[in-house]
């Protein structure tokens, strides 16, 4: 059988066919990271926490048209959940709550930038 041999240009060292496609292969983490930003809403929130680094959830629906607050909460909640987003709840009334980058998500936006500058160089062709 005649198998294409795509796997050897990944650039990860000494990483076999199998091991790529494997559950911790290339494939894999990309996938992951993938279903990590998938949703109408979520780059455009990452993107704002990139510009302001603490925004509350009325910023949020300011700065980003057409979103509904029940998006905006399932949104913030997943990319919490994924450890992108960290949620800051001050204890007061009436309740003040401040959304941020972690760690993760600075660590993930210059692939997002990446991905933007690649769109940008590479436009959309009627191939």
């Amino acid at each position: 059988m005649n198998e294409a041999i795509t796997h050897l240009k990944v650039p990860v060292e000494r990483e076999e066919r199998g091991v790529c496609l494997g559950p911790d292969g290339s494939v894999a983490h990309v996938t992951r990271v993938l279903r990590m930003i998938n949703g109408r809403w979520k780059l455009p929130i990452l993107f704002r926490l990139l510009a302001e680094p603490s925004m509350r959830a009325s910023q949020f629906m300011r700065d980003i048209p057409d979103i509904s607050q029940k998006m905006l909460t399932q949104h913030l909640r997943e990319l919490e959940n994924d450890g992108l987003v960290a949620r800051r709840d001050f204890g007061e009334q009436p309740p003040r709550v401040e959304y941020g980058l972690t760690n993760a998500g600075r660590g993930l936006m210059p692939v997002l930038t990446s991905a933007r500058e690649f769109s940008r160089q590479y436009p959309e062709t009627s191939d």
